[in-house]
């Protein structure tokens, strides 16, 4: 609010399209006539205006006594419905000697243009007039242009104590700003931290977005900004929970620990059979997978919404939903081949820190990381306005900590190859050459056409160690030639 010796300057001020001066008390119209243009700022000066009640248009004082009924009068101006949108304004009152002045301090809106009862007024120098057509567009083109994204807004709250300034001099601007221009930049850190939009300078304050990647208690801004964790039993949300935890902070504090957790507490490996001797180990999801899917969350989501991020997991799949449906251009009959950003300066931040590309491939690669592991695809419900849905099933039974599709024909217990090709020379054992032996006489006895090419594809090992091993079996032996032959196997040997 504006000072006393300031208000003393501005009786006598030239700038007249600020300040309008009155001695009535009673002409509510003209007061609100009067807000309204201050709001609308035709002249586009960014400076606040000024009701002054009780001074002369010479700068004189008319010895008026403000009483707590004019000034609630003049307050409830703001909210009372005839100017729209509510304007930005407060009410004070000055005592001097010659008598009271009651100043109704009023913003520029950005959200031109502002009108009382239907109609804009302007200010055009030392007097308001109700806008013509052209200054009505003018004032809509000005309100395109400050319809600033979330993230772009100031946090008019908060300060610069409210955001980690040691971090971002130390860590993040040498990874924005080449080493040289930081070197010669002498500005302070409010001036270089507007340059990337993590500062508002008019009010003073940090943008959204500092608070978001940067800010010491996110949350007390914020309330909604957190990741919320829970392992269910079974398959539904009615499970019994199993683990709980609650992830939040400032992003460059949160994803680090966030992508530690998943690699550790949900990422999980099982020895998969794939033939008689041979296993491979299998993830029940890709790790790059299910990190692309949360650092996506964290980039799009709506931080206006008091809704946390939901990392929920289940048995047999993963379910994450974060507030904000699709964004901009991106619609559900384009998705994901379009897409736009809710936070582009959040966006920008964490491509700077490493955690995204901003390519649009985010969403392609997590469905071939999947199809790698052998998971199914993951499915996105992008039907819902408020709200954005992924599901992605696991390779593994979670609660049996067994592979979803393990052969039925391929014993568990089977030890492992030991080799890459599947060959198994001298190296192989006693007990695997008995079980490999056994093994294939089985397999001729319901097939006795079976080509060792076929027996070779199916138990992992090369034709050559299977037919080393035939000829150890000297009750097998093949009759005829080529494809019309067949095994005859010696039941008295």
């Amino acid at each position: 609010m504006i000072t006393k010796p300031e208000l003393q300057d501005l009786l006598q001020s030239t700038e007249t399209y600020r300040v309008e001066r009155t001695t009535s008390t009673s002409d509510m119209d003209k007061f609100q006539e009067a807000i309204c243009a201050f709001s609308n700022d035709l002249p586009n000066s960014r400076k606040k205006g000024y009701l002054i009640i009780g001074a002369y248009d010479n700068g004189t004082l008319s010895g008026l006594k403000v009483d707590d009924a004019l000034l609630k009068k003049i307050a409830a101006i703001r909210s009372d419905g005839n100017i729209l949108p509510l304007p930005i304004m407060s009410v004070e009152r000055f005592e001097f000697p010659e008598g009271d002045l009651l100043v109704a301090e009023v913003s520029p809106s950005l959200l031109p243009p502002v009108r009382y009862r239907g109609r804009t007024f302007v200010r055009i120098g030392p007097r308001r007039d109700i806008a013509t057509e052209a200054e009505e567009r003018i004032l809509l083109e000005r309100r395109t242009s400050y319809m600033a994204t979330f993230d772009a807004m100031p946090c008019l709250d908060a300060t610069i104590d409210d955001i980690d300034t040691a971090f971002i001099k130390q860590e993040y601007l040498p990874q924005v700003i080449d080493e040289e221009v930081l070197s010669s930049d002498k500005r302070d850190i409010k001036e270089q931290l507007a340059a990337i939009h993590l500062y508002d300078l008019t009010h003073d304050c940090p943008t959204n977005a500092a608070i978001i990647l940067f800010g010491t208690n996110p949350r007390h801004f914020l309330p909604g900004f957190y990741i919320q964790f829970v392992r269910f039993a079974g398959n539904a949300i009615g499970g019994q929970v199993l683990n709980e935890k609650r992830f939040q902070g400032p992003l460059y504090q949160l994803l680090p620990e966030l992508e530690l957790f998943v690699s550790n507490a949900i990422i999980t490996q099982r020895p998969v059979p794939i033939s008689l001797f041979r296993e491979k180990t299998v993830n029940n999801y890709p790790n790059n997978a299910l990190r692309e899917l949360l650092m996506n969350a964290c980039m799009h989501r709506d931080y206006q919404s008091n809704m946390p991020i939901r990392l929920y997991q289940f048995d047999d799949h993963i379910e994450i939903m974060n507030a904000g449906g699709l964004y901009g251009e991106a619609r559900p009959e384009n998705f994901p081949t379009v897409n736009d950003y809710r936070n582009p300066i959040v966006a920008e931040a964490m491509k700077e820190i490493k955690y995204v590309n901003m390519f649009n491939q985010g969403i392609r690669r997590v469905q071939e990381m999947l199809r790698e592991n052998d998971n199914e695809e993951a499915v996105f419900d992008v039907t819902k306005l408020t709200v954005f849905v992924v599901n992605v099933f696991s390779t593994i039974d979670d609660a049996r900590g067994v592979p979803q599709d393990v052969p039925q024909d391929v014993p568990q217990d089977v030890p492992q190859d030991g080799t890459q090709d599947g060959t198994q020379g001298d190296t192989q054992d006693d007990t695997q050459g008995d079980i490999l032996d056994a093994w294939i006489e089985a397999q001729i006895r319901n097939n006795p056409k079976v080509t060792t090419e076929e027996l070779a594809k199916a138990s992992g090992f090369t034709s050559k160690t299977i037919k080393r091993h035939i000829l150890k079996l000297p009750h097998i032996k093949y009759v005829g030639s080529g494809y019309s032959g067949h095994w005859e196997i010696d039941n008295t040997k």
